[in-house]
């Protein structure tokens, strides 16, 4: 794939990459907001890479086997080796995008526009991205060829859950980390890829505990552990059953619990983190403010997740949060910014 392109198609090309981000991820968007170029343009791409394989992995009307052959049709549009023609995977693909799309089946029918615009990056931040989307990609194969005969995803344990975030949100953050440790020192480089992964977990846990309901029903698929669904007496395809209220909410209990474990070692990544190429602290620190929210309402009420089928932070305190970081939040703020939300809405 090329990227002789000219600067007006390139420009077309990544304003509508941002609008894409913009209407696939609250939080994604909430970043790249917060990112200067040419860093925005990194995640943003990178983001989207990811997004189109998530997609497929998500999709509930995709037989499981004809999932893992898109995915891995897709990893080979992203090997540098391999001269794949995007034309065949879109005639794959195509057959399978609904007839009114949402946003993130936009983006997955522009993947040609969103690989032509990766293509025209500089060589380090191309190489730099490729490889963690790749095993994205193929994590995401694995799973659900793992799972095909269940229809959708059923993990059974823990270190199964957290190797299924490390392919969903681990790789995401080994991007990152490869993207903004470019120029910072060694000692700083390699005190953010020991905490990259916790940063990653935890906000990927905090998505699984708060998104059971939406998860079963549109995706087919279970992330809670069978095993700890079981101590429970809770079939896996009865998560969403009213009788199993109870024993569904102590399992977002303990998963809320064990990302809670990763707070200490993400808010570390968050302080190391360097402030050039664009790249900005409020871009990060944010997403991780947001999910000590969501913990905190995960604890008051997690009896919301599979009664109502949703918990979010107050809409007036994501507002508050965004309009601290405008007026001026360095990282010694980080400890008290991240109590205050432990303990109450930011906005109260």
């Amino acid at each position: 794939m090329t990227s002789g392109r000219s600067e007006l198609t390139t420009d077309a090309d990544i304003e509508w990459c941002y609008d894409a981000v913009h209407g696939v991820s609250r939080t994604f968007s909430i970043t790249i907001d917060r990112l200067e170029e040419p860093m925005a343009r990194h995640i943003c791409l990178g983001y989207l890479l990811c997004r189109i394989a998530d997609t497929v992995e998500d999709a509930g009307h995709i037989p499981p086997e004809t999932q893992a052959e898109l995915l891995t049709a897709y990893d080979r549009l992203l090997d540098p080796e391999v001269d794949a023609p995007v034309s065949a995977f879109m005639d794959d693909v195509e057959p399978w995008i609904p007839d009114d799309p949402n946003e993130d089946w936009t983006v997955v029918a522009e993947t040609p526009r969103v690989l032509r615009t990766f293509e025209s990056l500089e060589d380090e931040p191309r190489e730099i991205m490729r490889e963690p989307v790749r095993e994205l990609v193929d994590g995401m194969a694995m799973f659900t060829a793992r799972y095909a005969d269940e229809g959708g995803l059923r993990l059974q344990t823990l270190e199964e859950l957290e190797e299924y975030c490390w392919y969903a949100a681990g790789t995401v953050g080994t991007l990152i980390t490869g993207l903004v440790a470019r120029g910072a020192s060694q000692e700083r480089a390699e005190e953010m890829r020991a905490n990259a992964r916790s940063f990653a977990l935890l906000l990927q846990l905090v998505n699984i505990a708060k998104d059971v309901d939406a998860d079963y029903r549109e995706e087919n698929n279970v992330y809670l552990p069978a095993e700890w669904l079981a101590e429970e007496d809770v079939c896996v395809d009865a998560v969403t059953d009213e009788e199993n209220r109870s024993g569904v909410t102590n399992v977002i209990r303990r998963v809320t619990g064990r990302a809670e474990t990763y707070l200490d070692d993400a808010q570390r990544y968050l302080e190391v983190i360097p402030e050039h190429h664009g790249n900005r602290l409020s871009a990060w620190a944010i997403p991780y403010l947001l999910a000590v929210g969501t913990m905190r309402e995960l604890r008051e009420r997690p009896e919301d997740v599979v009664r109502d089928g949703d918990v979010k932070v107050p809409r007036a305190e994501v507002y508050a949060l965004l309009q601290a970081f405008e007026e001026g939040v360095s990282r010694s703020h980080l400890d008290e910014l991240r109590r205050q939300m432990a303990e109450q809405p930011l906005h109260k």
